[in-house]
């Protein structure tokens, strides 16, 4: 990575879809980005990869699915498996909680008026959105 990284990008991962969201340059606002499609965690993780060159950041937040009662589950730990090789590989994650962001997310499209068809297009990445936005107000990325 070259320069000063100042962007952050966010992932909220499932297990079909990963929303993915990016910081603009001062870190103050959260943008959409894409959903990725998963072809494998391998496939994945390139895709990340991908992004953060394109970026040029090495800062990864990432949502983290507790359950209502803020503990880790299955799905949890999925996420941390999929992200290790990044982590080994120098990147630095960071994680949020991201309990009930895909219903904000739905509900917001909802609201605007999105037919229940065309969520599934924007739903991922507008979770990732809200879980980098949720970041940044509350102070975002500290050394």
């Amino acid at each position: 990575m070259t320069g000063q990284v100042k962007r952050v990008i966010a992932l909220d991962v499932g297990e079909k879809r990963i929303g993915v969201a990016v910081s603009d340059p001062f870190g103050w606002t959260a943008q959409g980005l894409e959903t990725i499609h998963s072809k494998g965690w391998e496939n994945d993780r390139s895709r990340v990869r991908e992004l953060l060159r394109q970026y040029d950041t090495n800062r990864l937040l990432v949502g983290m699915p507790l359950n209502l009662k803020g503990e880790e589950g299955h799905q949890a730990q999925q996420v941390r498996l999929f992200l290790q090789p990044l982590i080994d590989e120098g990147i630095e994650v960071r994680f949020q909680d991201e309990r009930l962001t895909s219903v904000l997310a739905d509900r917001t499209l909802m609201e605007a008026g999105v037919r229940r068809e065309k969520r599934k297009q924007y739903i991922d990445k507008l979770a990732a959105a809200g879980i980098l936005q949720s970041f940044l107000d509350a102070g975002g990325w500290k050394e």
